[in-house]
C-alpha cells in the first residue's frame, strides 16, 4: 500500500503551478518531510525526481527542516543521477551552503564531514555531463565555499577556463560571473 506521501507525488508534474502545490502540502504536513528526504535520495523509487522538485520548493520556506538530516542528506549526494533530481538538489545544496555561512542565528550548520560531501559533489557535477542549471548552481556553490577552503577557487578557474568554450551561453555567463570574482 503507497503512503500518503507517495499517492501524492503519484499526481505531481512538472508544472511549476503542480509542485507548488504538492510543496505547500508538506509545509502544512510537516510529518511528511522525513520521508519526503528519503524518497529524495532513493533511486529506484519512480517518484524520486518529483520528491526532489518537492524539496527544493520546501527549502526555500524551510531549510531549517533540513538540519536533523543533514548527515543523510549530504552523504547521499553522490547516489543522484537522475537530471530531473540533480538540478533541485544542486539548487538546495547552494541554499543550505549560503546558509551556513551567514551571520544569522537561524542558519544551516554544516559539519566538516557535510561541508566536504558538498565540494566532492558541486565538482563531480561541475566535471561531469550534467545539465548546465546544476553545473551553474555547483560553480556558485563552489564560489561560496571557496572563501573558506582556499584550495577551491584555483581549482574552480581550471575547470571553468578549460570548460568555457564548450558550454552554452548560460553556462559562460555563470562562469564569467565567478571567474570575475575570483581573479
Amino acid at each position: 500500500m503507497l503512503s500518503e506521501l507517495q499517492q501524492k507525488l503519484d499526481y505531481v508534474n512538472a508544472y511549476r503551478e503542480n509542485r507548488l502545490i504538492a510543496a505547500q502540502d508538506i509545509l502544512e504536513n510537516p510529518a511528511l518531510f522525513s520521508e519526503l528526504v528519503s524518497i529524495c535520495f532513493t533511486p529506484s523509487d519512480k517518484n524520486n525526481h518529483k520528491a526532489c522538485w518537492i524539496l527544493e520548493f520546501v527549502s526555500y520556506e524551510e531549510l531549517l527542516w533540513l538540519q536533523p538530516h543533514l548527515d543523510f542528506f549530504c552523504s547521499n549526494l553522490k547516489v543522484l543521477k537522475d537530471e530531473s533530481s540533480l538540478r533541485p538538489v544542486a539548487k538546495v545544496v547552494q541554499l543550505l551552503v549560503k546558509s551556513h555561512y551567514q551571520k544569522d542565528e537561524n542558519k544551516i550548520c554544516l559539519s566538516e564531514e557535510n561541508l566536504q560531501d558538498c565540494i566532492e559533489a558541486s565538482f563531480d557535477w561541475l566535471i561531469n555531463d550534467v545539465k548546465v542549471a546544476t553545473k551553474a548552481y555547483s560553480i556558485r556553490t563552489l564560489y561560496l565555499l571557496g572563501k573558506h577552503y582556499d584550495w577551491i577557487h584555483p581549482e574552480l578557474k581550471v575547470i571553468l577556463d578549460k570548460d568555457f568554450g564548450d558550454h552554452s551561453a548560460a553556462y559562460k555567463a555563470v562562469a564569467k560571473e565567478v571567474l570575475k570574482k575570483i581573479k
